[in-house]
């Protein structure tokens, strides 16, 4: 993905962005205290922080944290719904070039973002701006496509209408995470993550993705028509879910 194309994409869909995605489970902090070392007083770079959905959770930690995000739009949807927290400041920057001085992170996150980032480049960054020992963590979530009739009809939705939903889905970065860590090693773990929406708010998640055509694109009112559809023949009490895996990453790139 041309990394110019990466930055500017979400620009038309932050509203959607910060109200119909998912966040993150609770339990992952439990998991980088244990493993990585996180505490309050940690200092986190978390890289292509967006709107600040993982960040947030940081923050709530007690950690400081600086958010490096190349989108503008997206920046300041983050800035704004972190406002109340003194320990977060946000830079311009991008996984490639943070801008952050060498060797003065402890952790580096990285939250459905690594998937559109230059491995080598941003191995060697990371490398360069994490202190002595410091920890990469690289996390997704992921969603099911074939648990329950209704996923299984939104991912062929996807792919009949999606721009380009085939050649970026990041399940498949996935597969060449221990290309990114080698030669050092690297552990997995795995949670569990479920959204339920009513119609309007399914047709906002669908639409804060990056692959899915906009206002004006000859797609956009089919696959709007098609979703509806396909609700109405899958909800239940007025709903449906979203699963997901969460998957963690977590290593070290000395």
């Amino acid at each position: 993905m041309p990394a110019s194309d990466a930055t500017t994409r979400f620009s038309s869909r932050v509203e959607n962005y910060v109200r119909y995605r998912p966040g993150y489970p609770h339990a992952i902090l439990d998991l980088l205290h244990d493993k990585c070392g996180l505490t309050s007083d940690s200092y986190v770079a978390d890289i292509g922080f967006g709107t600040g959905l993982f960040t947030r959770l940081l923050l709530e930690n007690g950690s400081t944290v600086v958010g490096v995000e190349p989108n503008l739009e997206m920046r300041k949807a983050g800035e704004t719904f972190l406002a109340d927290f003194p320990r977060f400041r946000a830079v311009p920057g991008t996984a490639e070039d943070t801008t952050l001085p060498d060797h003065g992170v402890d952790l580096v996150t990285a939250a459905q973002a690594a998937h559109w980032f230059a491995h080598e480049k941003a191995r060697r960054e990371f490398q360069r701006i994490l202190k002595p020992g410091g920890w990469v963590v690289l996390l997704w979530n992921e969603r099911i496509t074939d648990s329950t009739a209704f996923l299984i009809g939104y991912e062929k939705l996807l792919l009949q209408y999606g721009t380009d939903y085939a050649e970026i889905r990041h399940e498949r970065t996935t597969d060449v995470i221990s290309e990114f860590f080698s030669p050092s090693p690297y552990e997995e773990r795995t949670f569990p993550m479920r959204q339920t929406f009513d119609l309007p708010a399914l047709e906002g998640r669908v639409f804060s993705s990056s692959y899915t055509p906009q206002p004006g694109d000859p797609n956009f009112e089919p696959l709007k028509r098609d979703l509806g559809e396909l609700f109405h023949r899958c909800q239940t009490d007025g709903n449906v879910a979203f699963e997901y895996w969460t998957r963690v990453f977590y290593g070290r790139v000395s």
